[in-house]
């Protein structure tokens, strides 16, 4: 039986219609992790906003960031509460802080199988991946070899 996907259209990820995310998404198109920083305060933001939350100053630039972190936190999935994530199921989301960007955290997919031995500490690298039918790649995380294997 083969899977059936969504046209691209009805994937549930890409810039918001108001443009405030597109930088996030054009840097992903082009291999790299752009998050927001202030241009005054030099302060890292994520998600993305229109106003600095320390200073106030409007209009935070965008900034390439090493897309390498720490896991801070992880959650397994075994029912596709993302239809588009039904062919991956169990999967691994973490929540990795990046302290090339004042240890602001993002949420991703970890590759692998999803049953990989994943712990809070771990060192992670991120891929940028393009699904079938996608319009817009996506973040994802793999363990490094800095992480070992714990038992």
């Amino acid at each position: 039986m083969s899977e059936r996907r969504p046209p691209a259209l009805d994937l549930p990820w890409g810039p918001e219609p108001d443009g405030l995310d597109q930088p996030y998404w054009d840097g992903l198109r082009a291999g790299e992790l752009r998050l927001q920083r202030c241009g005054r305060c030099r302060e890292w933001i994520w998600g993305p906003q229109w106003i600095c939350g320390n200073c106030y100053t409007f209009d935070p630039g965008w900034e390439p960031v090493e897309p390498s972190g720490v896991v801070y936190s992880w959650s397994r999935s075994h029912y596709p509460f993302i239809t588009e994530l039904a062919h991956r199921v169990p999967y691994t989301t973490v929540l990795v802080a990046l302290p090339d960007a004042g240890d602001r955290r993002v949420l991703g997919i970890l590759l692998g199988d999803g049953t990989d031995q994943v712990r809070i500490g771990d060192h992670v690298i991120g891929e940028f991946e393009l699904e079938e039918g996608a319009t817009w790649p996506l973040l994802r995380w793999r363990r490094s070899a800095r992480s070992g294997d714990r038992a």
